[in-house]
């Protein structure tokens, strides 16, 4: 028997799998799994899809990509799916020619009936007998994503090739997924990674495959219901209790992303919640005050300095606070690259002092990524340093917020080593070279093109929004704190497309009536969605914040932002 797993990037398919492969063999099945631990067993599969994922091809075209993946599953046909049936062993894959349809017809817009012929003749005839569709919101998956990133320390910086595209392609490629599923009910199973524990979603793939083994079929095709429980109409008062409510439900199933969603949430009831789980999650409950300042935040922070150093540090965001300064300096030792890349806007002697101390501990890229936003000559010195040590990317980093004819004579240097870094540094920017630079990487890098228009009020900034806001949510994301009028024409005419985001982009500023009214008729269409209701609560418990206060926080970088 032939089991493929799909779904969208975070939807858990590859936890899901391994899990059924495990319990497959302690029931006594001879089983084999293609990408068992999360790694394609194939070598040469690995080494494609280390190609295909290397952002820095932005010239690499749709039909070039889709025929790299199809040339990655043929391989791993041929050298692990193949001889394991062929062996009689049950085997079970980690995406499949469905990821290929999906990605590429779906996602990327190329015609279907020009790809089902080539991923036929890549399938040799072979098709698995059941299909496993994780289906999961893309909301909730890419926080999941971000959430793993952090626990196994990679960089949330980076993007893969997809990732260049927008959040908007993991939508297509789900309702792609789910038109398959429909078409081929007797294949494809659908089980909903929304709100169910791990280990009940486990048993009831297990019980559905073992019904497969033994010649039974499952009763349903979609094994895990939707919540139809009816629901009180949301107001805005209604909102904050129902956004812990459902918080707290999703810390029984999930303790560490409940801590994550509380990230940048102010007041008692989110404080208590970190309170209760320093003592399982102390790096990620101390992340969550990015963006806070309050006397409980302080002394959260100094309680924790030095239990988990780098995770205080991270979320001190970009703050210029003294109080800020005073903890960086007293956890340089045990976090200098995090101390030397949050004194971003910082050009206190303080933070030089910090600097030069990183330089004589040679730790110059850290310095660089520090830079951003600090103009002077100590400033360009250390760039000058940086370009002759080859760091291109984190000396384009340190230009972010800088304009000027030298800073883009640099970023015209630096463009032929690392187009996107550069294009991450101009950000807010609305000059000749930034305009232009989006121009030429619109189509290959849309989402950062989009975030790049951050803070912009231009015609130039709101076409783009406009061609862009169909495809991806970045577009939406680029109107944060915009009270424009053309801004909420984008929020209204793209609520339903992109909730979260249009909620989002609501923070910082006032709870009018129209604000309001966005905010319900939101909440109203999914009453129950976490991620909606915790954008919702955020830019409600903002508003309701002194003024004075709000003016004297600096703003929490966009870097460090738990945003859906």
């Amino acid at each position: 028997m032939f089991i493929d797993f799909e779904g969208i990037d975070g939807s858990g398919k590859t936890t899901l799998s391994n899990l059924l492969a495990a319990r497959l063999r302690r029931l006594g099945y001879k089983v084999a799994h293609a990408r068992e631990g999360g790694e394609l067993q194939a070598p040469t599969a690995r080494r494609i899809r280390e190609l295909t994922r290397d952002a820095r091809l932005l010239e690499m075209c749709p039909r070039t990509e889709f025929f790299l993946n199809l040339a990655r599953d043929a391989q791993q046909l041929e050298e692990v799916i193949a001889p394991a049936l062929s062996r009689g062993e049950l085997c079970i894959s980690d995406r499949y020619l469905y990821s290929q349809l999906a990605l590429s017809g779906g996602g990327r817009g190329l015609p279907m009936e020009e790809l089902a012929p080539a991923c036929a003749m890549a399938s040799k005839g072979l098709w698995p007998d059941l299909v496993i569709l994780v289906d999961v919101e893309p909301d909730l998956a890419r926080l999941r994503k971000r959430l793993g990133k952090l626990k196994e320390g990679r960089s949330s910086d980076g993007d893969s090739r997809k990732g260049l595209v927008g959040a908007g392609l993991a939508v297509r490629v789900r309702e792609s997924f789910l038109e398959m599923a429909r078409k081929d009910p007797s294949r494809w199973l659908i089980i909903e990674n929304n709100e169910q524990p791990l280990w009940v979603l486990e048993q009831r793939i297990v019980d559905a495959v073992v019904a497969r083994l033994q010649g039974r079929e499952p009763q349903v095709q979609r094994i895990s219901p939707s919540n139809t429980v009816p629901m009180e109409p949301v107001t805005v008062d209604s909102v904050e209790e129902r956004f812990f409510h459902a918080l707290d439900s999703l810390e029984v199933r999930e303790p560490s992303l409940a801590v994550w969603m509380l990230g940048g949430m102010p007041g008692l009831a989110a404080h208590q919640r970190r309170l209760a789980a320093v003592e399982r999650f102390p790096g990620l409950a101390v992340r969550s005050l990015t963006g806070l300042e309050d006397e409980a935040a302080w002394a959260l922070r100094e309680l924790l300095a030095k239990v988990v150093p780098v995770d205080v540090v991270a979320s001190l965001g970009t703050s210029l606070s003294p109080r800020a300064m005073a903890l960086r300096e007293q956890l340089y030792e045990l976090a200098p690259g995090e101390v030397l890349a949050g004194l971003k806007r910082n050009d206190s002697p303080e933070a030089w002092a910090l600097r030069e101390r990183g330089m004589r501990d040679r730790k110059l890229a850290e310095v660089l990524l520090g830079l951003a936003g600090v103009d002077g000559e100590a400033a360009w010195s250390v760039r000058e340093l940086g370009v002759q040590k080859k760091l291109y990317a984190e000396v384009a980093r340190s230009l972010t917020g800088l304009s000027g004819e030298r800073v883009d004579a640099l970023r015209e240097a630096l463009l032929p080593h690392d187009r996107l870094s550069v294009l991450r540094s101009i950000t807010g920017l609305d000059s000749p070279f930034a305009n232009g630079l989006r121009e030429q990487l619109e189509g290959k890098a849309l989402k950062l093109v989009l975030r790049s228009l951050t803070g912009l009020t231009t015609d130039e900034a709101f076409a783009l929004r406009e061609r862009g806001a169909p495809l991806t949510k970045e577009a939406i994301d680029s109107l944060d704190g915009l009270d424009d009028p053309r801004a909420w024409q984008l929020r209204e005419q793209y609520a339903e497309r992109w909730p979260a985001t249009v909620l989002s982009s609501l923070k910082g500023l006032p709870m009018t009536a129209r604000a309001e009214a966005l905010i319900v008729r939101i909440l109203s269409a999914a009453p129950g969605r976490l991620p909606l209701l915790r954008n919702a609560y955020g830019v409600i418990a903002a508003s309701h914040e002194a003024p004075a206060e709000r003016t004297a926080r600096p703003a929490a970088s966009t870097e460090s932002r738990v945003t859906v």
